[in-house]
């Protein structure tokens, strides 16, 4: 696969830095960003790279050469007057015959690329968008995807910031994408146009598909002094490559209602679902270490007929929206729909079953395992209920209680006393980081 890499803008965020130096150029913990996207894409394999750059673009070509000191072939294209990121693109269509890997050329990252090439094959897409969970929602274009991960449109910022009651999934374009060659044919020649504003919309559109490819993994926009100052410490730390998917990570999984949220018997109202005061703050916590976040949640409610699996989601876009406000977020929610009796009204029949997601089965822990590849010794489970201690002992974690919620009292499993029990979720976090 040859990959491209979006090196064209003028980073006017980054003020008199790139007055006489495009943003590709500066530096980036010892090295330059540029110089860093070739080495990782090195590093995936990857033996030819287009360069498509406009500002100070003769620089660029300078600086990097042709690949001779990379060990593989990079090949430049210099815009005389910019395309934007999706009209570029179109100088490439006659040299390129298979899918191509696309990065923008301010980012600083390190992602198990083999994994995203692998989904992209399989769900068989015009394109796929690298997307994860943001701690600034708000200033960022948000993506909404299916059960199937396939995107159903855009909330794409017409001001600086979203709407302040958008109600949203806390999903966002980390501008990185896997294209096949059908792409070309949404883009005109000679015509100005960008991949989120005018080229996604145009394909979902035409009923094309495109596909999010949820990751974890560090990728970060370095277009602002901040960001730059935050990748700098990340690469120097070892942070950038221990994210990598290849290697195993902890997760602190979390008990939804009871926890996050306040409980209420049967949540099949959006209007219902209210923070648990400190929780916020506790998952962005988590948030800031090597931890994933991980919701693991039963919802019979679905396989009763109270509620459509599409309205559960809007609850958890309303739960993301929530914490997003106060700059945490989930790495990924599952839920069990299922529920082994019969009985009410309007009930799903295919659902009502006995399975091995619904906890205190390991099912949806075990699934997150795989996707996420996690380390399950150094790993956590903080719930409210016998049942989520029951979950902790059959997934093989250690389990710590809160107070909130049911406060591990609904007896509906017998437990040791000696079960952990803190105050609330912020307290349990504190517990596991020793702070």
């Amino acid at each position: 696969m040859v990959a491209a890499i979006l090196a064209g803008g003028r980073g006017a965020r980054l003020g008199k830095l790139t007055l006489k130096t495009p943003k590709p150029l500066l530096e980036l913990a010892g090295k330059t960003i540029i110089e860093r996207q070739i080495l990782f894409l090195k590093r995936n394999g990857f033996k030819k790279i287009w360069m498509l750059s406009g500002y100070l673009g003769d620089q660029i070509e300078k600086n990097i050469g042709y690949g001779e000191k990379y060990g593989l072939k990079i090949n430049h294209i210099i815009e005389k007057s910019p395309l934007g990121t999706a009209g570029t693109l179109k100088n490439l269509e006659s040299l390129i015959r298979g899918d191509f890997l696309i990065i923008s050329g301010d980012l600083a990252l390190d992602i198990d690329l083999k994994s995203l090439i692998s989904f992209h094959k399989k769900m068989g897409g015009v394109a796929t968008i690298v997307s994860h969970p943001s701690d600034h929602p708000l200033d960022s274009d948000l993506i909404n995807v299916d059960k199937h991960d396939k995107v159903s449109y855009f909330n794409l910022r017409k001001t600086k910031v979203q709407p302040k009651n958008l109600i949203y999934r806390n999903l966002t374009c980390a501008s990185v994408f896997v294209f096949s060659v059908q792409i070309f044919k949404f883009i005109k020649k000679f015509e100005i146009s960008d991949i989120e504003k005018d080229l996604f919309p145009k394909i979902i559109k035409s009923r094309s598909a495109i596909y999010a490819y949820k990751t974890a993994e560090y990728i970060k926009d370095v277009g602002t002094k901040k960001r730059l100052g935050e990748a700098n410490k990340d690469i120097l730390s070892g942070k950038v490559e221990r994210l990598n998917k290849k290697f195993k990570r902890p997760a602190i999984f979390l008990d939804r209602d009871g926890v996050i949220n306040k409980e209420v018997d049967e949540l099949t109202s959006i209007g219902d679902l209210k923070l648990i005061p400190y929780s916020a703050q506790a998952i962005r916590r988590i948030n800031n270490t090597d931890y994933l976040v991980i919701v693991i949640t039963n919802q019979a409610s679905i396989a009763k007929g109270f509620i459509t699996d599409e309205y559960l989601r809007t609850i958890h876009n309303k739960l993301e929206t929530l914490l997003g406000r106060q700059h945490a977020k989930l790495d990924a929610i599952y839920y069990c729909p299922h529920h082994p009796k019969k009985g009410f009204k309007g009930e799903i029949s295919s659902l009502k079953k006995r399975c091995l997601c619904r906890k205190p089965q390991a099912g949806m822990i075990k699934k997150a395992v795989k996707e996420f590849n996690i380390d399950l010794k150094k790993s956590y489970f903080i719930g409210d209920s016998t049942i989520d201690v029951q979950t902790a002992k059959n997934a093989g974690i250690k389990f710590i209680g809160v107070s909130t919620g049911y406060g591990v009292r609904d007896n509906k499993y017998k437990i040791s006393n000696r079960v952990n029990v803190k105050k609330n979720l912020f307290e349990a976090v504190s517990t596991i980081l020793h702070t």
